[in-house]
């Protein structure tokens, strides 16, 4: 089988950008962010640093940004250049919002599924052992 990390995180059917631009939002809907910053953020919703590009990071935020998702400046740095940061808008927040609602429901869906698998194993199981 293959490596979990693999099948769960990185394959594309999975649609993970889109996940990826849900996290985003989660980050920045108290405070700004910049880049690297939001990479190590990341970690917290299974994304690997290793794994998660940072070309397709900057593609994602330049993405939610033309949608009006977010807005970013550019800020003066204390440890270099300047950065560009980032920041939620109204209707960023408007769509995170809208988002968990969706992923609460698909969470019940899934969650009733595995109960119905597990029901099934069980039934099957016993089964065997009679």
């Amino acid at each position: 089988m293959k490596d979990k990390q693999a099948i769960f995180c990185n394959d594309k059917s999975h649609h993970m950008e889109r996940f990826l631009e849900v996290c985003l939002l989660l980050l920045l809907y108290d405070e700004i962010g910049y880049g690297y910053g939001l990479i190590e953020q990341l970690v917290n919703f299974g994304f690997s640093p290793e794994d998660l590009n940072v070309s397709t990071l900057y593609r994602t935020l330049r993405k939610m940004e033309g949608e009006g998702l977010v807005t970013s400046l550019w800020e003066e740095s204390d440890q270099g250049p300047k950065r560009r940061v980032y920041e939620i808008t109204l209707e960023g927040k408007e769509n995170l919002d809208q988002w968990i609602k969706i992923l609460k429901m698909r969470k019940s869906k899934i969650e009733n599924l595995i109960v119905q698998y597990d029901k099934k194993i069980v039934d099957t199981t016993s089964d065997l052992s009679d």
